[in-house]
């Protein structure tokens, strides 16, 4: 049975535009792309289903679900996805890219190459990047996955078919989650949480104390001291907080590295992916205790923003923009202790 393009493209949440762009060229596709939109904005899995509907057309029953398959879990030889092995896309990496589209495809007469972060790479490794998708081998398709285009990507985002995913709105979010989660209390936590992030609100569903940190980020808040020593108890039981909520992720981390090593076991062989594999567990570990603060920061904001519906307040609209800025420094790999420290003496200071 011949699988629908509305099938293939399930998992790809409040992207209808998207969805329609890439259902519309797939049956014609060009030589690159550029996927643009914030993260966890189900970029990847578009990419999948995108793949998927080029590598199994002319295709029918049982070879049209075994191609299906592969690709969905990431799994098929003609679905190529390279991240960068540090913070950002280096000459390495890039040529990684260049290697496989410099190879033909294995089971068909197309060849899907994903850059994931690609709004990371450098301004060298974009340089190298770029003959690649002018003069591309006519069986390869390039796409780059990227949350913005900076000033050194201009030339090779305008070589590139531009499809654009914006953040996951809070009402899509909930009825996303209320297909996995029963709680209409948990189901309105994560969205808050999640602010437009499908893969933090699948790493939200298994975390229990959800609740528990939301509570504890407002109660803060309500019962600011201006003592230094109140203000240093505060930071530090909201950081003990963050690390239990961690262990959600590296529970995760451990199992990815448990199967990776019996992979290599049961083949014999040792694939070298170790290190890139913790590298890309540390990132993911610091933006989950960056998401973590911007979640607290909401919350923060949200109770100010109660206080001037009853009673409008210059101290409330100064202490708003104080949790903004201190977003803005988050962004900025700024240090978490020294960031809470210095926004809780300001908001007391509020008080």
């Amino acid at each position: 049975m011949l699988v629908s393009a509305v099938e293939l493209f399930e998992d790809v949440i409040d992207q209808k535009s998207a969805v329609t762009q890439l259902q519309i060229t797939s049956k014609n596709p060009v030589h690159a792309y550029l996927f643009l939109g914030p993260k966890g904005s189900c970029k990847w899995d578009a990419a999948k289903a995108f793949a998927a509907n080029i590598l199994s057309n002319n295709q029918s029953g049982q070879d049209q679900s075994r191609t299906i398959n592969l690709v969905k879990k990431g799994e098929h030889p003609d679905l190529i996805r390279i991240s960068p092995t540090g913070n950002q896309y280096r000459d390495d990496d890039v040529q990684l890219i260049i290697n496989e589209a410099s190879r033909s495809p294995i089971e068909g007469n197309k060849k899907i190459i994903v850059a994931d972060r690609f709004h990371t790479a450098n301004e060298t490794a974009v340089g190298r990047l770029l003959k690649t998708l002018e003069e591309p081998p006519p069986a390869i398709i390039i796409i780059l996955l990227s949350e913005i285009i900076p000033r050194n990507q201009i030339t090779i985002a305008s070589r590139c078919q531009q499809v654009q995913f914006n953040r996951i709105s809070d009402s899509e979010m909930e009825r996303w989650l209320q297909q996995h989660v029963h709680d209409s209390e948990v189901i309105q936590l994560i969205t808050i949480a999640a602010r437009g992030d499908i893969q933090r609100a699948i790493d939200l569903i298994s975390d229990p104390n959800i609740g528990n940190r939301y509570d504890l980020w407002r109660s803060t808040l309500e019962n600011l001291q201006p003592q230094g020593y109140a203000i240093a108890s505060a930071v530090n039981e909201l950081q003990k907080e963050i690390d239990q909520a961690e262990v959600v992720i590296t529970n995760k981390h451990d199992q990815e590295l448990e199967e990776l090593m019996n992979n290599e076991k049961e083949l014999g062989v040792n694939s070298g992916r170790r290190s890139q594999i913790e590298a890309s567990h540390k990132r993911e570990i610091r933006r989950f205790r960056t998401e973590e603060i911007e979640f607290g920061l909401s919350v923060f904001s949200t109770v100010f923003r109660e206080r001037l519906l009853n009673v409008p307040d210059k101290n409330c609209m100064d202490a708003i923009k104080i949790i903004k800025d201190a977003n803005t420094g988050l962004k900025r790999n700024a240090n978490e202790k020294l960031l809470l420290t210095s926004l809780l003496i300001s908001l007391s200071e509020m008080s």
